[in-house]
């Protein structure tokens, strides 16, 4: 008997191809409902090539984000350390959200409800933003000294940011620029903090 031919698309393996792949069965059939195997087949490749891109199932929910959070330690680890602190962090963060695509919205956020992402999404989310906080956290803390301040002024912007990207991709046809909602979300608190913080140090 000849072998069965894998359904699915031509084998051509990238994060990108099983990405939307796992955006097509989840709507069909919801997250849960969905296996890996099941993104593989639809993929053309073998469950071993999925796990050459993703550690779990929920990793493909969050393909831009953690792009993102790479490109973020980036900027912030290139930047001269004699600047202003929350500035810098302020600029890199825009710098992150300027440089999404702007077609590249969420579909795990805009679809929450018909791929039945909401829990996983809560999960899996909260490992990424603490990460994105910790990031912060260290820059702050190295330029400034300051320790429960910096941690404090990172969890904020943090959550700003999410807050902001948040409601972007909420907007539909009607949302602009992701940079421009990021700005204005975190702006407040870079004034907030920025009396807290100095130039080499921190005010106690």
């Amino acid at each position: 008997m000849a072998e069965k031919q894998r359904v699915g698309r031509p084998r051509r393996s990238s994060r990108r191809m099983l990405e939307e792949a796992a955006a097509e069965l989840f709507l069909e059939q919801t997250y849960e409902g969905t296996t890996i195997d099941d993104i593989a087949n639809r993929s053309g490749v073998s469950r071993n090539t999925f796990f050459n891109y993703f550690s779990s199932k929920s990793d493909v929910l969050w393909v831009d984000l953690d792009e993102t959070v790479s490109a973020l330690g980036g900027i912030l680890g290139s930047l001269s350390p004699n600047g202003d602190v929350l500035g810098d962090v302020e600029a890199a963060l825009t710098k992150v959200a300027a440089e999404h695509p702007s077609n590249r919205v969420p579909w795990a956020l805009t679809q929450i409800d018909l791929m039945g992402t909401r829990d996983v999404l809560l999960s899996s989310g909260m490992v990424r933003l603490l990460a994105v906080t910790e990031l912060i956290t260290s820059f702050i803390r190295a330029r400034s000294g300051a320790s429960v301040r910096a941690a404090t002024a990172a969890a904020a912007l943090t959550a700003a940011a999410a807050t902001a990207a948040a409601q972007w991709a909420g907007d539909g046809v009607s949302r602009g620029p992701l940079d421009v909602y990021v700005r204005e979300a975190i702006a407040p608190i870079c004034v907030g903090f920025a009396p807290h913080f100095e130039r080499g140090g921190h005010k106690q």
